[in-house]
């Protein structure tokens, strides 16, 4: 029988919870920063400890392969974080490219080996395609056992209905969720508002929370009087894309701000004429909020981290069928 992957990590959840919250940056400040770096290396622990004890129990090592059409440099980014993390907790990672010029068949006759490769457990295939891929079908092609990133439509409806579990998440919300639930614990009954409808982010996301037994409000670039919706959440998500959009006086008094925007903003004082920065004023809203997370080191290293324990979990499920 498998041993508990946390007990061997190390980390108990007291512990970590004191660790993972950073003090007050200044007097003025009321709200708590969540310090997601700390937060993922904590999971990525209990993965490396989880991937010993597969391999212990004579599981196969858990291979997660990407997939990156075309050259977008951001994409490209994303890709080698993906593998550096693998490289750290002893999953095997495979990289694949193919030029923005591929076709569609191409790129899903890729899928298709990946599908069929016994030691690929997890395919990831980095968005966005290039135009002219139909980016519906080639998620649709990924075997849904294999579906870590957890948009495969199957997944995605297991999520929508009462009583049906997914295989796999989508691992920006999952890491979200995690967030809160280690801020302040049971979500129920809570009112949340996330702000942004993707299907990577904020849709799931919305489905994830009901299922927390949360009251919640998707806001979106039609709705009107925001700062209305925005002043009654307990909870509030942001996932739009616009730099500081989010003001102190949207805030309730307390509430948990995840910030999951990431945007790049001129900046000559910086060596590289940029910095990054979130959907929310951060010093305004650290005056009103209970709880906040940066930008950079809130959300963005949950997203590898849950992406991590996805692939244990399809090796766990792959393993157990014996493939």
């Amino acid at each position: 029988m498998l041993k508990d992957a946390r007990e061997l990590s190390g980390y108990s959840d007291r512990i970590r919870k004191d660790f993972c919250f950073s003090s007050r940056e200044n007097v003025d400040m009321t709200a708590t920063v969540i310090n997601g770096r700390m937060i993922a290396a904590s999971i990525r622990s209990e993965v490396a400890a989880e991937v010993h004890i597969l391999l212990d129990n004579g599981y196969p090592k858990p291979g997660l392969a990407t997939v990156l059409v075309g050259e977008n440099p951001a994409s490209k980014v994303h890709v080698q974080a993906k593998h550096r993390a693998c490289q750290e907790v002893g999953i095997e990672s495979f990289g694949y490219e193919l030029p923005a010029t591929a076709s569609q068949q191409e790129v899903e006759a890729l899928v298709k080996r990946l599908n069929e490769d016994p030691r690929v457990h997890g395919i990831l295939v980095q968005m966005p395609l290039p135009s002219g891929i139909d980016e519906e079908r080639v998620l649709n092609g990924i075997r849904v056992e294999k579906d870590v990133d957890g948009f495969h439509p199957l997944n995605i409806g297991r999520l929508a209905q009462k009583g049906r579990e997914p295989l796999f998440v989508p691992c920006t919300p999952a890491g979200v969720m995690y967030l809160l639930r280690h801020a302040i614990g049971d979500l129920q009954g809570k009112r949340a508002v996330v702000i942004g409808r993707s299907n990577i982010v904020g849709m799931p996301l919305a489905l994830m929370l009901l299922r927390a037994n949360v009251t919640v409000t998707v806001c979106h670039s039609y709705t009107r009087r925001l700062e209305e919706h925005t002043r009654m959440a307990d909870v509030l998500v942001s996932a739009m894309g616009k730099p500081a959009a989010v003001r102190g006086d949207w805030i309730k008094p307390g509430a948990v701000v995840i910030d999951v925007g990431f945007s790049r903003v001129e900046d000559l004082s910086q060596k590289r004429g940029y910095r990054l920065v979130g959907d929310v004023a951060f010093e305004e809203v650290a005056r009103v909020a209970g709880y906040i997370t940066p930008v950079p080191g809130g959300v963005g290293p949950m997203t590898i981290a849950m992406l991590l324990k996805n692939t244990v979990r399809a090796a766990k499920i792959l393993g157990h069928n014996g493939e």
